[in-house]
Formats: C-alpha cells, sequence, structure tokens
C-alpha cells in the first residue's frame, strides 16, 4: 500500500499517451528525414528529443494536465500544452547551439516540431474521449449517499473531470427521506448500508457532509466501509480524521477526502495489469504441454469433465468462473456436507481436509505439485483474477463473512498469496487466514508481489503444505 497516495490523482494513461506520441512523431522524423544526418548529429538528437519529453511532461504537469479532477476544457487544454510546447522547444534550441549544426540537422528539428505539435493536439481532440469511454466500461461501481437533489451540481463537476463512475445509484440518508420520495428514487437507506454494498457489488462510496449532519453519524458508516474494504469519498466542508489512508482532492468547488484500504495509484494498478497479462500469456503457453499431459491422465483415470468449473466470489462480491483441472470425484460437492465434521479450519467458514476421499488418484499427484491451478492462467489473462491476491472463496463461505471478513475481498483474488507461502496447511484458523489477506492488501506494492511470487517457487520446488 502506498500510503502516500501519490500518483492517486494521476492520469497515467493521459501521460503514457503523450510520451507514446512525441516517440511516434520522432520515429517518423527519423524515417523520413534522419537518412540525412550524420552518426553524430543522430546521436545528439536522440539526446536533444528525450531532453523535450522530460520538459514536455514536467511543465504539463506543473499545470495538472494530468490531474483526474481537472476540467476538460478544449481552448484551457490547448493553452497548456502549447505553454508546454514552446517551453520544450527553447530549451531544447537553446542547446541546439553547443552542437555542430547542418542544414538537413535544422530541417530535422522543424519536422520533428510540426509533426510532434499536430499530433499532440490532434491527441487530446480525439484519443481522450476515446480514452475517457473505455475507461468507463471498467469504472468503479458507486453508490451516492444523500439526497438527489444535493448531487446535481457535484456531478455536474465530476463529468467535467477523467473521474469515471458506474452509478449504481442513490442511498437516502434515512428512512423518512426515502419514504418521502418517489418510488425507486433509492437503493435504500443508511441502516442497509452493508447489504447494500453485499447486494450491488459496490466498490466506491460518495457521501456528501453537510453542516448539521453530526460526525459521529457519519463516521459509524465510514468505519464500515473501511471495515469491508469499500473506498469511501466525502465531500465535505470540513470533516474529522480517525483513520484508514486518506488523501485531499478537489472536484470544482467541492473538496473531497478519500478514506480507503486499498491503492488507488492508477500507475501502479497498469503496472500491476500488466504484469497480470505478462504472467497469463506466458502461464498458458510454457505450461500448455503440462496441461495437455493433464488433461489426458484425467480423462482415463476417472468419468467427467477435465475441466473443474465453479463460481467463485471475486473484487467486492462480483462472481466469476474460475477453472482448475478437476481433481476429485464427479459427486464431491454433494459428499462435502458428509465430511463436513472433519473440516480442519475453525470456524466452519472454509473447508479443507487432509486426505480428502474425494480426491481421485491423478488429483493426488496434481494437487500435490499444484498443476491442478495450472488453468487460472487464463482467468488472470482475461482479468477475473490476478497473479498475487487473496484466496478465491466459494459463494457459500461469503455467505458466512462477517463485516470484517468482507474486506479480504475487497482486491482481486489471486493465483497465489500470503496466505499460500506462509504455510498454508498448518493454518487453521480462519481469523490469521484473513489476517495474512489484509496484512498483503495493507501492505500492498509491486515488490511484495515479486517476493510473493519467489516464495511461491520455493514453496513448489519443495511440495510443501499442498493437499
Amino acid at each position: 500500500m502506498n500510503k502516500s497516495n501519490s500518483g492517486a490523482n494521476t492520469n497515467t494513461l493521459q501521460l503514457l499517451m503523450d510520451i507514446i506520441v512525441l516517440v511516434f512523431a520522432y520515429g517518423v522524423d527519423v524515417l523520413f528525414v534522419g537518412k540525412q544526418l550524420g552518426k553524430e548529429l543522430q546521436i545528439g538528437f536522440l539526446v536533444l528529443f528525450a531532453v523535450f519529453i522530460l520538459i514536455y511532461v514536467l511543465s504539463n504537469k506543473e499545470q495538472y494536465l494530468y490531474n483526474v479532477t481537472m476540467f476538460y476544457y478544449l481552448d484551457r487544454v490547448y493553452r497548456k500544452i502549447t505553454k508546454s510546447f514552446l517551453l520544450a522547444t527553447i530549451a531544447t534550441a537553446a542547446m541546439m547551439g553547443f552542437m555542430p549544426m547542418s542544414q538537413a540537422g535544422r530541417k530535422f528539428y522543424l519536422v520533428f516540431l510540426v509533426v510532434a505539435y499536430v499530433l499532440v493536439c490532434a491527441k487530446m481532440l480525439l484519443v481522450h474521449p476515446l480514452i475517457n469511454r473505455v475507461g468507463s466500461k471498467n469504472a468503479p461501481r458507486t453508490a451516492f449517499v444523500g439526497k438527489v437533489g444535493q448531487f446535481n451540481k457535484f456531478r455536474y463537476f465530476l463529468e467535467k473531470t477523467s473521474i469515471r463512475v458506474n452509478q449504481i445509484g442513490y442511498i437516502a440518508m434515512t428512512k423518512e427521506d426515502m419514504e418521502q420520495a418517489e418510488e425507486g428514487t433509492y437503493l435504500g437507506c443508511l441502516d442497509e448500508l452493508e447489504e447494500l454494498v453485499r447486494e450491488h457489488h459496490i466498490d466506491q462510496v460518495y457521501i456528501i457532509q453537510k453542516q448539521g449532519v453530526e460526525l459521529p453519524f457519519t463516521q459509524r458508516y465510514v468505519d464500515l466501509c473501511i471495515d469491508m474494504g469499500v473506498t469511501v469519498r466525502l465531500v465535505v466542508d470540513f470533516y474529522k480524521r480517525r483513520r484508514a489512508n486518506s488523501y485531499v482532492s478537489t472536484v470544482g468547488t467541492y473538496p473531497v477526502i478519500t478514506y480507503h484500504t486499498i491503492t488507488l495509484n492508477t500507475y501502479e494498478q497498469v503496472l500491476k495489469r500488466l504484469m497480470d497479462i505478462l504472467a497469463g500469456l506466458v502461464g498458458c503457453i510454457v505450461f500448455s504441454p503440462i496441461m495437455l499431459v493433464t488433461a489426458i491422465a484425467i480423462k482415463l483415470d476417472s468419468p467427467g469433465p477435465i475441466l473443474f468449473k465453479q463460481t467463485r466470489v471475486g473484487q467486492n462480491g462480483r462472481h466469476f468462473k474460475i477453472y482448475k483441472f478437476r481433481s476429485m470425484y464427479i459427486d464431491a460437492e454433494e459428499r462435502k456436507k458428509e465430511l463436513m465434521a472433519q473440516n480442519e479450519i475453525e470456524g466452519g467458514v472454509m473447508f479443507k481436509m487432509k486426505d480428502d476421499p474425494r480426491i481421485t488418484k491423478v488429483g493426488k499427484v496434481i494437487r500435490k505439485l499444484s498443476i491442478d491451478e495450472l488453468p487460472q492462467f487464463f482467468n488472470i489473462l482475461f482479468g477475473s483474477m490476478s497473479l498475487v491476491g487473496t484466496r478465491p472463496p466459494t459463494i457459500d463461505e461469503v455467505e458466512k463473512y462477517e463485516r470484517s471478513h468482507w474486506r479480504r475481498i475487497s482486491i482481486k483474488p489471486g493465483l497465489t498469496g500470503m496466505w499460500q507461502v506462509s504455510g498454508r496447511s498448518n493454518i487453521t484458523s480462519f481469523e490469521e487466514i484473513v489476517e495474512l489477506d489484509v496484512e498483503y492488501i495493507d501492505n500492498w506494492s509491486l515488490w511484495l508481489d515479486i517476493k510473493i511470487i519467489l516464495k511461491t517457487v520455493l514453496v513448489l520446488v519443495k511440495h510443501q503444505d499442498a493437499y
């Protein structure tokens, strides 16, 4: 977890697109004009190009162009990018005075400036709306708490920014507000917030803190969301911070304090997703021979399908199909009730049993080697799971969750995680499993993911704790 949230308000995709556009412009210049340059000038212009990008991006950032809360007015945006472009041009033109310049070199520089400026302007006009449209598809499921009229102005401001939300509906502050409104206006009232989060798979909640609303009243529901791993955004005049990670931003004239337990830094989320896509592709390709042999062995060993498909619970209650190689007989789910008395996990929320009689001969081998989980690389590739995360629970497990347990599914489930590399078969307390998952969520970083992956490899090599 990045406590500073330094990148939470940064529109990383816009920043990357600017760099890509400038690189493309330089590539076009090299392709059509660069052949006329000598080797010494080519190296010199490569350095100039790097300096140009650095100054342009830093200037844009200084003007908050990469801030998701900035109002997107075209005239305002063009003034800002023109200012940054001129600053980068002046700086690199000054540097050219120290280079042995030729007519071809000056032509190369001018062509780059023309192509680059046309492309960055076209990008803001054409690509920005496309990025927002794509971003809207994966926008967090959001509920607004308060009277509908109170949010009209705020939502007007919100729509002018790069912040995208998937609006699920409104939640009334009190039952009286809900009863006085037209039927269907509200999803429910605040007293039902926990049930509404579960039912509608809500990722984040906006609450308007109006004068006259008691702070302890609002704090109670902030705590509830924090316990469940749901992000809370308070649109407030004043609010007393108590716990959880937070950062302050503004949307129009509204200050917003965000309380959360999961990382919201966009660039880190992008890097994690890129790592998942790479891992999914590599896993599917590298392990395909093993998966083919396993499929044949399962088919010969016992009747039933090769793959075991089951509905699991993902991030904030979303349901998805998990894929595993079938390691049990086809009547395993029916026989599970008979074996519940031998469950080794305390509390009865999860089920795990050594020498489970439902496991087939081939199943024992592939479980020991963790081969049964290889098809989950497809889950990772297509985005329902992550390479590293928390264990994906079943629907009946989640139905038994207390409020604090819900927090462990506030991120995508993973193929491996803190629990798996901490002596998974030796842990019999569900509360201890939750603690490990929450520890991972609270301390998440890319480096932590890498360490867990390395530990997972060691566990698999030693065949530790897998049954």
